[in-house]
């Protein structure tokens, strides 16, 4: 495994996990140490996950030491910050291809775009735009064609299009493929999925690929099913590329960190770590801007909820898209909702509240029951840090299965969930056994991949 070290007096770095990997300082102010040999008693995956480029403030583990609490709860500086604060070596020269949209903001709102563009010292040669366009505002699962960005004058080629996964032909003129956006933590939520199919294309055409990193939004706690590699190709990969847990609780750079150590993508990969941020930090104590990450993803709140309700899309409910509070309600126009109530009522669910509602998805854009009054319940959070998404949308698949078993299709459950928990549901196995088993698989889960994190 390779570590890059950059302006830091002293640098320690552990790999946890592997005890085959030896601890490393470096003690001289801005040392230049590249291409560090770190050597291994035996093979492991770490050894093929990417470089992390160690920065002041970030975690100790696969990163370095942290700082002191004080200087890192300053603010969180994002990896792209990073990269033209001290590690612009890495692109220096060198003609970029950018995969970003709307989120890929710095602390004063300047986008990467602009702060590639203006630099003398590198070449912004091509965007690419992932699903919901490279300036947002399309909605789910709308094609993206190619074209022009307007304000940059640059070529913007599609990642949602005719291909999902950047061609050869995209790469002719590219040296260097940079990912830079905001993810929510959520496996059917595409981002990460464009990410590593195109750290799949980077190691095709021989080209590096570079993540800057961004914090996750909800904080990295995990939960939800776990799918196995034959369930999750029952459906495509951009909702799914490879197995994580429904919130699986990583940055973008710590997810491709796990697809190129744990399924040989190859890629000659290197992260730059988000700055000041800690696994417990929610978005909105980072100081960083929020943007939409997609037009239905309007809150934090929401995107809180998309970790567990989004794997309901694969029925028949309606999660509020077309309304003013997309994520935060589940309806149908059959649902009984003073029976789903009762039901909810006999649960222990710490975090929220839930509240009976109506509303009408109207407007542009896939939505379930465009133009009909819909019977629903309203999910109000209360504590976000006690409130588990994954068991309130596991609840309410169950207690609304009960009462409307032949209304509620389960359509690509074993994509979306996992191998068994659809059955299970139909078996009237109870909802507190089935998360029990989740929490099992999710802490083995997070053991094996605890090699791949960047930060505590």
């Amino acid at each position: 495994m390779r570590v890059l070290i950059t302006t830091l007096s002293v640098a320690v770095m552990a790999v946890l996990g592997n005890p085959g990997y030896q601890l490393v300082t470096a003690l001289h102010a801005g040392a230049d140490v590249d291409a560090l040999q770190i050597p291994s008693s035996g093979a492991s995956p770490a050894g093929e996950s990417g470089e992390a480029l160690t920065s002041p403030g970030t975690a100790s583990g696969n990163i370095g030491e942290a700082v002191s609490v004080a200087s890192a709860r300053e603010g969180v500086i994002t990896g792209a910050e990073i990269l033209l604060r001290d590690s612009l070596h890495l692109v220096r020269g060198k003609r970029i291809g950018l995969i970003t949209n709307p989120t890929a903001l710095t602390h004063d709102g300047k986008h990467t775009i602009d702060l590639l563009a203006e630099n003398p010292e590198v070449k912004l040669q091509v965007l690419f735009a992932p699903e919901h366009g490279l300036r947002g505002g399309m909605d789910a699962g709308a094609h993206i064609a190619n074209g022009t960005d307007l304000p940059s004058g640059l070529p913007v080629r599609s990642l949602y299009g005719e291909t999902m996964k950047p061609t050869r032909e995209m790469l002719r003129d590219v040296d260097i493929l940079v990912f830079d956006m905001l993810d929510i933590s959520a496996r059917t939520y595409t981002y990460i999925w464009t990410m590593t199919l195109a750290m799949e294309a980077a190691a095709e055409a021989g080209i590096p690929f570079l993540v800057l990193d961004r914090p996750n939004p909800v904080t990295g706690k995990v939960g939800g099913p776990l799918p196995s590699m034959s369930a999750l190709r029952t459906g495509p990969r951009i909702t799914g590329h490879w197995p994580v847990p429904f919130r699986h609780g990583m940055t973008p750079g710590e997810i491709a960190r796990y697809a190129n150590g744990e399924f040989g993508v190859g890629a000659s990969l290197t992260v730059v770590p988000v700055e000041g941020w800690h696994r417990t930090d929610w978005y909105d104590g980072t100081g960083l801007p929020w943007v939409n990450p997609s037009p239905n993803i309007r809150s934090l709140d929401a995107a809180l909820n998309f970790t567990g309700l989004g794997s309901l899309e694969a029925t028949s409910l309606s999660l509020g898209r077309g309304t003013d509070e997309p994520f935060t309600v589940v309806g149908a126009p059959w649902l009984d909702t003073d029976a789903l109530l009762q039901r909810l009522s006999t649960y222990s669910i710490p975090g929220a509240v839930f509240e009976a509602t109506r509303f009408v998805p109207s407007g542009d854009g896939w939505m379930q029951f465009r133009g009909t009054s819909v019977k629903g319940v309203r999910i109000r959070i209360l504590d976000r840090d006690l409130y588990d998404p994954s068991f309130v949308s596991l609840v309410l698949l169950a207690e609304v299965y009960r009462l409307h078993p032949r209304q509620l299709g389960m359509n690509s459950m074993k994509h979306v969930m996992d191998d068994s928990t659809a059955e299970e549901i139909r078996r009237g196995v109870d909802p507190v056994q089935i998360a029990a088993r989740w929490r099992t698989e999710d802490e083995a889960w997070q053991n094996r991949t605890a090699m791949y994190r960047l930060y505590q």
